[in-house]
């Protein structure tokens, strides 16, 4: 698991430094802030349509070998774009079409690597591995984002693509000496996952999906989240130059205390031992309410108190969410079920920024924070409420003495 743990920082650094360069590239050959936008969402869209199949291929195929391939294949993409960004051969056309095949292989290899992770430790500590993932994860922004300045400032803008590639390269050769966890989940595959050919289809991990209350609950709070709330590198970089009258030193203030508190609140969600939707809907809650009172603030000191408690409840919000998603599943559906979410995901990621967009058209930044916050606590209250009425109380009926009946047997 610490093996693990390394690459996946070394991995995380590395994309995020070339997910930073990738938009100063689209700048430098289009001069287009709509193109740079464009290029985020190719990349992003075959998840739309793909994630399913690609968490089938996850069940289905034998999990070290899959998230090897899918690393490999990641570093021939990062490899290739480096190569062509040296030879100034790399126009627009090209990257879009790197950019989509990138996105293709991801839905592959996002649900392989992370349940990959859960396999290293036992069961029980499932939810503890997801967290220290989450740690990594903000651990390797931060230091993508800073290291691509100083990359392309000495080394050049292909320099990071090469470094990306490197990156994947290293999870690549870690792989085959991770070894599962005595008590780990274990995955189903060779011949007795060929055996039942037509359990591993991808409408049964819809169908698994759709039956599951709590996943739709969990949908519905995190979508909601996603949509009208979280968004915080729009709605307050807004904010923070528009009614507070600060520059863009005051935005990475405020944005490092959101890193800062990501990082927090993903130590804390490493010792969660229970997860539960009930737990991730009252911190969704709390993060809205904060996000009120941040709508509010007078200045710039008011609004940094308020930034680092709510990028800490959303970080223990996600590592809650993630274990719910990655541990109620049997083990069995649990790479479909990631594509599921991985589909169900991109919706959000594609159409909560527009959506947000508008209302701070209509309302202001604050009018943005205030009214997404009301939105959020009022769902998830309303949610709760309707749950509650829903749920049947237990009634004792008298019984009376019968004449004994033949068991029923187990139904197919």
């Amino acid at each position: 698991m610490r093996w693990w743990s390394v690459a996946n920082f070394v991995s995380n650094a590395g994309t995020w430094m070339q997910l930073t360069v990738q938009n100063l590239l689209v700048l430098q050959i289009t001069g287009s802030a709509a193109a740079t936008g464009l290029s985020m969402s190719v990349q992003a869209a075959p998840a739309l349509l793909m994630s399913v199949f690609g968490g089938a291929a996850v069940d289905r195929w034998p999990r070290k070998l899959t998230a090897a391939v899918s690393q490999a294949l990641l570093a021939v993409i990062a490899f290739t774009t480096a190569t062509l960004v040296a030879m100034d051969r790399l126009d627009m056309t090209t990257l879009m079409v790197l950019a989509a095949v990138t996105g293709m292989v991801a839905t592959v290899d996002n649900p392989a690597c992370a349940l990959l992770g859960n396999d290293l430790v036992p069961a029980e500590d499932v939810p503890s591995a997801i967290g220290v993932g989450a740690l990594v994860f903000n651990a390797g922004r931060l230091a993508g984002a800073a290291l691509a300045g100083v990359t392309v400032g000495f080394l050049g803008t292909a320099a990071a693509y090469f470094a990306n590639g490197f990156s994947f390269l290293f999870v690549t050769a870690v792989i085959p000496f991770l070894r599962p966890a005595a008590g780990a989940v274990r995955q189903v595959t060779g011949r007795a996952a060929r055996r039942s050919e037509s359990d591993m289809s991808v409408r049964e991990g819809l169908a698994f999906f759709a039956r599951r209350p709590r996943l739709l609950a969990l949908a519905g709070v995190t979508g909601i989240s996603a949509v009208f709330g979280r968004n915080y590198g729009l709605t307050l970089a807004v904010l923070v130059t528009g009614p507070l009258a600060g520059g863009a030193g005051a935005f990475g203030t405020v944005s490092t205390v959101l890193a800062a508190g990501g990082i927090i609140g993903a130590v804390l969600g490493a010792r969660l031992r229970r997860p539960s939707v009930r737990l991730v809907g009252a911190l969704a809650a709390g993060g809205a309410l904060l996000q009120i009172v941040a709508g509010f603030s007078p200045s710039l000191a008011v609004l940094l108190v308020l930034v680092l408690p709510m990028a800490v409840v959303e970080s223990v919000s996600d590592t809650a969410g993630t274990a719910v998603l990655q541990t109620d599943p049997p083990a069995h559906l649990r790479g479909r079920v990631l594509g599921v979410w991985g589909s169900i995901g991109t919706v959000w990621s594609l159409g909560g920024p527009p959506a947000l967009g508008l209302l701070m058209e209509l309302a202001g930044p604050r009018g943005a924070l205030i009214t997404g916050g009301v939105i959020i606590a009022a769902s998830i209250a309303s949610g709760h409420v309707l749950h509650r009425r829903r749920t049947v109380t237990p009634v004792a009926f008298p019984t009376k003495e019968t004449a004994p009946q033949p068991a029923l047997q187990t139904a197919a």
